[in-house]
């Protein structure tokens, strides 16, 4: 390996599919480059995914380099036969073309090391980086449990980043040595919000701030399952609370039409908007509870912040990713997970006694914290270095 210190660092990222796989690898992008500009490197990226896919569109906007190969889905069952299926049969045929077109791209490129988030596109990928090029990969898992791509690499992989303690007891014996706790990158603007910012950019002004806060999101899409609950829950949880709900756009009609009976005191207090951007941040430093989907880049932004949560699963996650997730966290008094029938009445009686009682709120948020890695891409952007440089 060149050691050459002002030589740039070359280095192929790949993973996508979902925000999920997609965030934590820019955030890592991002702060290996600042890293390397600190000693005067500079860092050459090239980004490996699925055409006409989020990653493609999020390498564009941060002007990353993008290049695609060839994906293969392959759709989960519990029944093998499932696995069979007609679908899956022809999305694996695509797999080792993808490998073949990968390998190009790496030959090519030369990186000193390869970094997989996960997601299908990581597969074709981390094997033509490890395989035929014989170049050093390091696979980061964001969430407790390893993904289908992550498992299909761990074996070959220099390194393993995970985001949690509990993961490295599921990981084969060869791999756990290979394993580092760095947590899940979380982009650090989110860290740094400021609650009155957003009163003042949102209008909040018929917000009482001596009620608490909640913030309600299903992700960017919205979720129609959290967007019922809590518009059944409207007058009782507006009497004890501001709401900001960042609903999803297909949604905002709807809930705008149930709000529009609201007494003009509770009104007031109601922020309805079809997406959070930039403000996010802030918007979360405002909240005392938020209510949401436990995604894996939820979580790390929750815990890093050390929030207080009511989370709902969605049912359909991979590997029921996401009720891990809210389990793990609810066993260490760090959240409650509705899992299962979720009902308006189970989230008012969950909701409500944390609403009522501050200390409740503040023992929750801390331990909460307490799971929490602000320094989780810093820990990733170490073992890429020293994976780099061996």
């Amino acid at each position: 390996m060149d050691h050459d210190s002002t030589r740039a660092l070359r280095l192929i990222v790949t993973g996508g599919g979902t925000g999920g796989h997609t965030y934590p690898a820019l955030t890592a992008v991002r702060t290996l480059r600042a890293r390397l500009a600190m000693s005067g490197r500079s860092l050459e990226v090239l980004w490996v995914g699925a055409a006409d896919s989020l990653e493609s569109r999020v390498a564009a906007e941060e002007g990353i380099a993008f290049t695609s190969v060839a994906v293969g889905k392959i759709r989960r069952s519990s029944n093998p036969l499932k696995t069979a299926s007609p679908a899956n049969v022809r999305d694996m045929s695509r797999v080792p073309l993808g490998v073949l077109q990968a390998r190009k791209v790496i030959s090519r490129f030369a990186p000193d090391v390869v970094l997989a988030t996960g997601g299908y596109v990581a597969v074709p990928v981390g094997v033509a980086a490890t395989r035929l090029c014989h170049k050093p990969l390091v696979v980061h898992e964001q969430t407790v449990r390893l993904g289908l791509a992550n498992k299909t690499l761990a074996s070959a992989a220099t390194g393993v980043a995970v985001s949690s303690e509990s993961t490295l007891d599921l990981l084969p014996e060869p791999v756990r040595a290979a394993a580092v706790v760095t947590g899940n990158p979380v982009r650090p603007e989110v860290l740094s919000g400021q609650a009155d910012k957003v009163v003042e950019a949102l209008g909040l002004t018929g917000f009482d701030r001596r009620l608490p806060t909640v913030y309600v999101t299903g992700g960017a899409q919205g979720s129609q399952q959290i967007n019922e609950l809590v518009a059944s829950l409207q007058p009782w949880l507006l009497e004890r609370a501001n709401v900001i709900h960042q609903c999803g756009p297909d949604h905002v009609e709807t809930l705008r039409r149930q709000a529009a009976s609201l007494p003009p005191a509770l009104a007031a207090r109601h922020h309805l908007t079809a997406y959070v951007g930039p403000e996010l941040p802030d918007v979360l430093a405002l909240a005392d509870v938020v209510i949401s989907r436990s995604g894996a880049g939820t979580i790390a932004e929750l815990t890093a912040l050390g929030k207080a949560s009511v989370l709902v699963p969605l049912a359909t996650s991979a590997g029921n990713e996401q009720a891990h997730n809210a389990q793990h966290l609810e066993r260490a008094g760090a959240a409650f997970a509705l899992v299962g029938e979720v009902t308006g009445d189970r989230l008012r009686d969950t909701v409500g006694p944390m609403l009522a009682d501050p200390a409740r709120r503040t023992e929750m948020a801390a331990r909460a914290k307490a799971h929490g890695r602000p320094d989780a891409a810093e820990r990733l952007v170490d073992l890429l270095l020293s994976v780099a440089e061996r």
